[in-house]
């Protein structure tokens, strides 16, 4: 570490700030659905998830040697490069967090990382056939494979509890449901700090302080993973609110169906070096629960800004990323320059939070603004659904079908009306007109 210069301490710093964006943006991923059917409150869910998080930072480097020796062409490779990636990449997680979207960190870091690139040193110097099978397939793919894993898992899961008595079952689901949440923060903790670790990683390496092809030192393996656990700390509660209530309404079965089916896949890429991103695999396993459950109703408006969130992401950081490359080509004031528009913009950001501010207190809260699930109207499905849905149980039916009686000039009818809502005596004539038939 005695080698590392201003500038490669300036990146190191700028790569933890964004490992610390990526934990509190992606705390969601691995709790929203555990806050959201009760089986943990906030705090204990985020408190697992850094703890866990810290420990599956430990577990692998695959992906990290990815990003550190995969994407990009380390050859002619400049520090400031990765510098302004990492100022596209914080920018676009802190822009889509304030929005409560659950966009993707991990391809907010490669967009900035492929647009500070080609600015620098042209198109050549990325590897567009790693980009194409270890980013943008799995991007397709592991959403997909996770929704209809746990579209599967839901069904088989109702399935089988509907032979069992009730509440036993809803018990055991929430015990499931926090070993199933614990798991895919372990997951979470192995694929998103390693991506850290590999710009780190690097960074040194175009620093000249390791030689290429180099696995992440200890040191940086240590503070990626506390970077990460003490951002999902924080917790990120407008994406928690997005995840677990904006999507679709969970209950216990459906929470640990999606949560195992995302964990799955998210550890079995891990393993394999795909450096796909865990919101979206979490998010498809989400909606695929959602589907899962029979009368069960996806959100598809609030699907739809996500999806189309998840397109921009890439394109949008890298934009960011170029920008600020283009300035840090200018020298010592251009670094500097970038520096101030990034604590700048991140200042702005956070004050615009504090208008309408989410936190453990409120994040299961029925309204909250226009990111709240049920500010949000009913769909073309849901009012489908609710058409066709049988009359409900109890007094409230009684009442239906008394009111019933009631347009069919019944006698009964009379009775339940003055049960209802007693009204004074009528005079004689709206007695008289009261014994018409009913217009309907």
């Amino acid at each position: 570490m005695e080698h590392i210069t201003l500038l490669l301490g300036i990146v190191i710093v700028t790569a933890l700030v964004f490992d610390f964006t990526n934990g509190f943006h992606d705390t969601a991923n691995a709790m929203a659905t555990t806050i959201s059917t009760g089986a943990l409150k906030p705090k204990t869910a985020v408190a697992m998830s850094a703890v866990l998080n810290l420990v599956g930072a430990f577990l692998s480097v695959e992906v990290a040697k990815t990003i550190s020796g995969g994407i990009i062409n380390e050859d002619g490779l400049k520090t400031e490069v990765i510098f302004a990636a990492l100022v596209g990449a914080i920018l676009w997680n802190l822009l889509t967090w304030l929005l409560g979207l659950p966009s993707s960190s991990s391809h907010a870091l490669f967009g900035g990382l492929i647009g500070a690139a080609v600015m620098s040193m042209g198109w050549s110097s990325v590897n567009g056939g790693t980009v194409v099978t270890k980013v943008l397939l799995p991007a397709i793919a592991a959403p997909l494979v996770a929704g209809i894993a746990a579209t599967l898992a839901t069904r088989l899961t109702y399935k089988i509890s509907s032979r069992t008595d009730e509440k036993a079952t809803s018990k055991g689901y929430r015990a499931g449901q926090i070993a199933s949440a614990g798991l895919v923060s372990l997951a979470h903790g192995t694929n998103d700090a390693q991506k850290t670790m590999g710009i780190i990683t690097l960074a040194l390496i175009t620093g000249g302080v390791l030689n290429p092809g180099a696995n992440p030192p200890m040191w940086v393996i240590v503070s990626a993973g506390v970077a990460i656990a003490m951002g999902t700390y924080l917790g990120g509660w407008r994406i928690i609110r997005t995840m677990g209530k904006g999507l679709t309404e969970l209950a216990p079965p459906q929470g640990f169906a999606a949560q195992t089916s995302a964990a799955t896949a998210i550890l079995a890429s891990s393993h394999i070096g795909f450096s796909l991103s865990t919101t979206q695999v979490c998010s498809g396993a989400v909606m695929g629960a959602g589907l899962g459950r029979k009368g069960g109703v996806v959100r598809w408006s609030t699907a739809t800004r996500m999806f189309v969130a998840w397109g921009l992401t890439l394109p949008a950081a890298g934009l960011v990323g170029a920008g600020a490359e283009l300035l840090t080509k200018q020298g010592t004031w251009g670094i500097a320059t970038t520096a101030a528009l990034l604590i700048g913009g991140s200042a702005v950001i956070w004050q615009l939070s504090r208008r309408q501010p989410v936190d453990h207190t409120n994040v299961t809260a029925d309204e909250i603004g226009s990111a709240g699930a049920d500010a949000e109207p009913a769909g073309v499905v849901t009012t489908a659904i609710a058409a066709v849905s049988p009359p409900p149980a109890g007094p409230v039916a009684a009442a239906t079908e008394a009111i019933k009686d009631t347009v069919a000039g019944t006698a009964a009818a009379v009775d339940v009306r003055t049960t209802i809502s007693p009204a004074p005596a009528a005079p004689a004539t709206a007695v008289a007109d009261s014994a018409r038939p009913a217009t309907v």
